[in-house]
């Protein structure tokens, strides 16, 4: 059976975001494991653990609790991450589970011209965000996942569904998230 991970980085009650995420993963079959990122105790690396995180890769040994998170992406057959569009890209909590997961010996790994070398099961990672604001070209978070992916975890396939517009004033709110999740539901997820 498939290993299908749900990264929430929703912080709000009542996320829009999440709303279409979970639409999303009624598209995918498998068993589904969630990281509730703000219930997480994740702390931004600082310098004693990193430290200790350097001296457990250069010793081979990944069974700290440092490791939990890149170890459960590294597995994942699919992943989907539900962010909202913060100041041009994602909540901080994100890019905090980011540092946890990129990990050499785990994610990925150097070839011996010093390319990144992805090490990851999954073929996807689907993306979904929401934004009071026009995102327009400027989906920073979304191309920083898919750079991630792509140069680093060995995942070539990074699908977006965005709902944008969400808090101009006369916005059909209720429209604009209808019209995302009928993408959603039209979209294929066999296509890998």
């Amino acid at each position: 059976m498939k290993k299908i991970l749900f990264v929430n980085a929703c912080v709000r009650p009542g996320s829009r975001t999440l709303v279409l995420a979970k639409k999303a993963l009624d598209k995918l079959d498998g068993q589904k494991e969630e990281v509730n990122l703000c219930q997480e105790k994740l702390l931004p690396l600082n310098r004693e653990m990193l430290e200790e995180r350097d001296a457990l890769i250069a010793a081979g040994d990944f069974s700290s609790p440092l490791f939990q998170y890149a170890k459960q992406f590294a597995a994942a057959d699919e992943i989907v991450i539900a962010a909202p569009f913060w100041e041009l890209a994602f909540p901080a909590v994100l890019r905090v589970y980011l540092e946890h997961i990129t990990i050499v010996g785990l994610t990925f790994k150097y070839s011996p011209e010093g390319m990144p070398v992805g090490l990851c099961s999954a073929k996807r990672i689907i993306y979904v965000t929401t934004a009071g604001g026009k995102i327009g070209g400027c989906n920073l978070g979304y191309e920083h996942i898919k750079a991630l992916a792509g140069r680093f975890y060995g995942i070539q396939d990074v699908v977006c569904f965005r709902a944008e517009g969400l808090d101009i004033r006369g916005a059909d709110v209720n429209g604009i998230l209808e019209e995302t999740l009928k993408e959603i539901e039209s979209w294929s997820p066999s296509a890998v």
